[in-house]
């Protein structure tokens, strides 16, 4: 018995599990892309998908999950049949992805866009799980049952969004009364220095170029409309003690500096790093300590200048839409994430003008009474109801 290699292996450190929720997207790939830089340390437990299963396949292969996960049901049988003989476990459907967000795993990554994700969150946290969240519209269209219920389960959430995780690095629990107002920055999208006029006429492909940032067609539509950043505030006022007063938004086109925290004594704290979402998810995956992530370091010196605006509201309502949203509280949050959601595909498809997107959105809310969610059936019911609506604005 060779005692020295029994010893060693005892000693050897047990790699981190990661369930990725969302693996084909542009947050899951990045996911991965960082496992791979840590695959002394990091292992992936489970992997799901809506409907790309040529993709999720060839990921399963490569990272052998005990769990591979199709959304989509007419698909599970070219997923079964493809991972046939590997030992990996398949399943399809909404059920299966919650039965995956529930397993034990060191850390649960959830990037599903859009509501969608909200019942597979919620399954991970009520399992306990430490969750690194990428889906800024669970906390949006159900912030308070969210959070009530990471502190019912003693479960960790985590932000993944570059905006929140800055906060997130920077931002001192303890002492919560120092800080006095929190900026977090929006590049301004591919139409910054747009005139509405000019913008009536944009194309669902000149909406989803972002400028800085590698994104899928939903977020990079909600950036350019500037909605991104109010569903960003809406998250961090769920993630953060921060009053809806204290959180405002900022344009900086270069996308270098994430968040500042306003102290109470005149000094400013701010989070800077380059525009890659590998930094927030490397952070999100090794919290509380940090790892040598595969991204380009920051040169300030190269980049020469840092440029700032304050929000266009005029031209990009949706902003200001948002915060009215927030500031409503009840169900008006929920009502602005399905309607947006809902108004966005619309555009995607050629149905609705890039401006008729706000438009559908402010209809919605005016439309649907404001009342308090407080059960799962009551946000889902409510998501549902402006869904319904914002179809036929």
């Amino acid at each position: 018995m060779n005692v020295t290699a029994i010893t060693m292996a005892a000693l050897k450190p047990k790699k981190k599990s990661v369930t990725l929720l969302g693996s084909t997207g542009t947050i899951g790939q990045n996911t991965l892309k960082i496992i791979d830089s840590q695959a002394d340390a990091m292992e992936v437990t489970a992997l799901t998908a809506g409907s790309n299963v040529a993709l999720l396949v060839e990921q399963a292969r490569r990272y052998h999950p005990k769990l591979a996960v199709i959304t989509d049901e007419s698909l599970y049988g070219e997923l079964k049949e493809a991972l046939k003989g590997t030992g990996i476990q398949t399943a399809a459907g909404e059920k299966a992805v919650i039965e995956a967000a529930s397993m034990p795993s060191g850390i649960v990554m959830s990037a599903i866009v859009g509501a969608a994700g909200l019942k597979p969150t919620l399954a991970a946290i009520q399992s306990g799980n430490t969750v690194a969240l990428a889906n800024k519209e669970c906390l949006v269209c159900a912030g308070e049952l969210v959070m009530n219920e990471v502190k019912k389960h003693s479960a960790t959430l985590i932000p993944v969004d570059s905006e929140h995780s800055a906060i997130f690095q920077l931002f001192d629990e303890r002492r919560p009364e120092q800080v006095e107002h929190v900026t977090i920055t929006a590049s301004g999208g591919p139409f910054r220095t747009w005139t509405t006029e000019q913008m009536k006429d944009v194309t669902p492909a000149q909406a989803i170029k972002h400028p800085n940032w590698a994104m899928g067609a939903k977020i990079s539509v909600d950036s350019a409309t500037l909605m991104n950043k109010g569903l960003e505030l809406i998250e961090a006022f769920h993630l953060f003690p921060f009053e809806a007063n204290q959180l405002k938004a900022l344009i900086h086109p270069q996308s270098i500096i994430h968040c500042l925290l306003h102290m109470v004594d005149g000094s400013v704290l701010a989070q800077m790093s380059l525009p890659d979402m590998c930094t927030p998810i490397a952070y999100a995956l090794s919290w509380p300590e940090r790892i040598n992530a595969p991204v380009k370091k920051l040169d300030l010196a190269a980049i020469g200048k840092l440029e700032f605006e304050t929000p266009d509201t005029e031209r990009f309502p949706a902003l200001r839409i948002a915060r009215e949203a927030l500031v409503a509280g009840g169900n008006a949050p929920t009502v602005l994430n399905a309607a947006n959601e809902i108004a966005v595909n619309r555009f995607l498809k050629g149905d609705i003008g890039f401006l008729d997107i706000v438009t559908v959105i402010d209809k919605s809310l005016q439309a649907i009474e404001n009342q308090r969610l407080v059960t799962l059936d009551d946000v889902l019911a409510c998501d549902a109801q402006a869904r319904r609506y914002a179809e036929t604005v």
